[in-house]
C-alpha cells in the first residue's frame, strides 16, 4: 500500500522554502534575520578577534577614532573597539541565554496548563497573570541591588520575570489547537500522550513561540544594558556596553566617542533584533 494511512490524521505540511521565507520577510528584515547568527558568531569569537587586549593599555589616552584605533582609546589608553567587541559578547550572549531559558521554562508551563485544563490550568493561569502584572523591571532592579551587582545575578533576576510571557503564548496556542479538526480527529483515532503533543500540537505552537522570542531579543538587550548602565552589571574594568556608556557620560562634550560609540552599538543591536523579529513574524504569518 502506498500513500498515507487512513488513520494518519496529521495535516500535510509543505516543504520549507528559504527563498519564499525571505521574500515574505522583506529585504530589510532579511538583513536582520541574517545578521542574528552573524552577531552571535562574532560575540562567541570576541576574545579571539579583538585587535588588542581589551583590558590593557595599548596607546595614549583619549585618542580619537582613527585607522589605528577605529573607536579611539579610553581614559586609560585601552582600545575602545576591542572593548566594544567584548562588550557585545557579554550583552548579546547573556540576552540569548535569558531568552532560551525562559522560552523553555515558559513553554513547558504553558503546555502543561493547556493540555491538563481544569483546576491545574486555572491555578497556573492565575500564577502567570500575577507575574505579568508585577512591575518586573523594578523588582528585578531591587533584586540585583539586594543580592549584589553582577551579570549572573542580573540574568537570574530577569529570567524570574520573563518566562510568564512564553507560558501565556504556549497555553493559548495549545487551547486553540486542541479545538482544530485534525487534532480532534487524531484524538478520536486514539492518538494520546507524547505522540499527540509532538506530532500535532508542538508544530503548531512553535511558530508563535519563535515569533515571540525573536521580537523579545531587543527588549532583553535593552533591559540588560539599562541595568548595566545603572551599575548592576559586571564591575570595572569589564567592558559591558551599558556600563561603558554610563562611566564616560561626563566626557560627552570633550571625548564624545567614549559614551556615544558603545551606546550606538546597543542601538544597532536592538535595531537588528527588531528587524529580524519583524521579518520572522511576517514570514511565519499564517503558518
Amino acid at each position: 500500500m502506498t500513500g498515507r494511512s487512513s488513520r494518519d490524521t496529521s495535516p500535510v505540511r509543505p516543504r520549507f522554502n528559504w527563498r519564499d521565507f525571505f521574500r515574505r520577510a522583506g529585504w530589510l528584515e532579511s538583513v536582520g534575520i541574517v545578521g542574528l547568527p552573524v552577531v552571535t558568531i562574532l560575540a562567541a569569537l570576541a576574545p579571539w578577534i579583538t585587535p588588542f587586549d581589551p583590558l590593557l593599555r595599548v596607546a595614549a589616552a583619549y585618542l580619537p577614532p582613527s585607522t589605528g584605533h577605529w573607536f579611539g582609546t579610553d581614559e586609560i589608553g585601552r582600545d575602545l573597539f576591542s572593548r566594544v567587541i567584548l562588550g557585545i559578547q557579554y550583552t548579546w550572549l547573556s540576552g540569548l541565554a535569558i531568552i532560551a531559558f525562559t522560552l523553555i521554562v515558559g513553554s513547558l508551563v504553558g503546555l502543561i496548563s493547556g493540555l491538563m485544563g481544569g483546576k491545574i490550568d486555572l491555578v497556573i493561569g492565575r500564577i502567570v497573570d500575577l507575574f505579568i502584572v508585577l512591575p518586573s523591571t523594578l523588582i528585578a532592579l531591587a533584586f540585583v541591588a539586594a543580592v549584589g551587582p553582577g551579570l549572573v545575578n542580573t540574568m537570574i533576576a530577569l529570567a524570574i520575570f520573563w518566562w510568564p510571557w512564553y507560558a501565556r503564548i504556549s497555553r493559548d496556542e495549545i487551547r486553540r489547537l486542541k479545538a482544530r479538526p485534525h487534532v480532534e480527529a487524531a484524538r478520536m483515532a486514539g492518538v494520546r500522550g507524547p505522540r499527540l503533543l509532538l506530532r500535532y500540537l508542538l508544530p503548531g505552537v512553535a511558530p508563535a513561540l519563535l515569533i515571540g522570542a525573536s521580537l523579545d531579543v531587543a527588549n532583553v538587550i535593552m533591559t540588560l544594558s539599562l541595568m548595566s548602565f545603572l551599575g548592576l552589571g559586571l564591575p570595572a574594568p569589564a567592558p559591558e556596553l551599558g556600563a561603558m556608556t554610563s562611566r564616560t557620560l561626563d566626557s560627552l562634550t570633550v571625548h564624545w566617542w567614549l559614551p556615544i560609540l558603545p551606546a550606538a552599538v546597543i542601538f544597532l543591536l536592538c535595531l537588528l533584533a527588531n528587524l529580524a523579529g519583524d521579518g520572522i513574524r511576517a514570514a511565519l504569518r499564517g503558518v
